[in-house]
């Protein structure tokens, strides 16, 4: 009752509310950036059993944002290590340390055991093969990435909702996206996006407020916006994954597959003639664009603004660091609209190198 009294006390959760949460199983894949909050505050909140599976060891690098772990971390598997850490924060409860990578072998039965997983992976190979299996265990899938500055969240196969493949169908081609060690990421970031993702899953346990289902929240850490893109649910996508379960412990991701999201650089926009160019950025973001003509259509708006969007022409995606343009473009290749291109820097590259490459090709 102490341990709790703040739950309790609320008149939405109480002792009934605090016993589902005591009787939950929660499995995070990845003890990493965003596996680190997820974790600290489901045990905080007495998530009965907590399940947390990574093969990788602490290093002094994840210091700067995985605050689960310190110095006496180092050298650690994760797994075992966010054990140690979260048994001292709450020895009431149940936590399975698994310090060995998921792959298709073991990770439908590991997903049986739990009611809901959590993913807090850094890299395409795991969140595909984390969907799949929750499509075919039937478990409620909570989302989590980050970029740079700029983190997603939503809830997938929830109730019969869409899942993550019906958002991105297809991975991207192998070693096309960096990950948080090549391009880097903003120390408080994962701890934002893991909050959120924790709040998701106490959500779901409780069964209040209203879960991000068919909802991908996008926010920014420079400018504070959030902005909410609707996920549409496909169901022979879904449909394609639960064909293959009987041959799913011999699978094996092809992620040498080319992306359907074509992207370009700077260079290549300066070589285009008959080309729409579209901010996906909200109006308020800033930095604005001067230097060439540009159609604003903030990327929540974009299934309701079609009529805004130049079939003739080809159609050129930006907005801050390259993730939203990426989903604005499978959006329209869901809807099948052709000639959609991402591109791969953000507002300020247009600002400092546009007008100069358009001069050269001019002449």
């Amino acid at each position: 009752m102490n341990r709790y009294n703040r739950h309790i006390i609320l008149s939405e959760i109480g002792q009934i509310g605090q016993d589902k949460l005591s009787n939950a199983k929660v499995l995070v894949v990845g003890a990493g950036g965003l596996g680190c909050p997820v974790l600290q505050y489901l045990a905080a909140a007495g998530i009965g059993t907590l399940g947390i599976i990574d093969f990788d060891i602490v290093e002094a690098s994840n210091l700067q944002r995985q605050v689960l772990f310190g110095t006496s971390s180092l050298g650690q598997n994760k797994a075992e290590a966010a054990k140690i850490r979260l048994k001292d924060l709450n020895d009431t409860i149940t936590i399975n340390a698994y310090p060995f990578p998921l792959d298709y072998q073991n990770a439908l039965e590991l997903f049986k055991q739990y009611d809901i997983i959590v993913d807090g992976s850094d890299n395409f190979e795991t969140r595909y093969l984390v969907n799949d299996v929750c499509i075919l265990t039937n478990k409620p899938l909570v989302f989590g990435a980050i970029y740079k500055f700029e983190g997603q969240v939503s809830v997938f196969n929830y109730e019969n909702g869409p899942s993550y493949r019906c958002l991105f169908p297809n991975p991207p081609k192998k070693d096309t996206v960096p990950n948080c060690s090549e391009i880097g990421v903003l120390g408080v970031l994962p701890g934002i996006i893991g909050s959120l993702q924790a709040n998701e899953v106490l959500k779901i346990v409780l069964g209040i407020g209203h879960v991000l289902s068919g909802k991908l929240l996008c926010f920014n850490a420079l400018t504070n916006q959030t902005s909410i893109l609707k996920v549409k649910k496909s169901q022979e996508t879904i449909d394609t994954v639960l064909k293959n379960k009987a041959n799913f412990h011999t699978n094996q991701m092809d992620f040498n597959c080319e992306t359907e999201i074509k992207e370009i650089s700077i260079t290549d926009l300066s070589e285009f003639e008959n080309v729409q160019v579209i901010d996906v950025r909200e109006s308020h973001e800033l930095p604005k664009i001067t230097n060439l003509t540009v159609t604003s259509i903030p990327l929540s708006e974009l299934e309701n603004s079609i009529d805004k969007i130049d079939n003739k022409k080809q159609k050129v995606f930006f907005c801050q660091a390259g993730i939203r343009s990426k989903q604005a473009v499978s959006i329209l290749n869901n809807l099948n609209i052709k000639n959609c291109f991402s591109l791969k820097e953000g507002a300020k590259q247009i600002i400092d190198t546009y007008e100069v490459l358009k001069t050269s090709h001019d002449k």
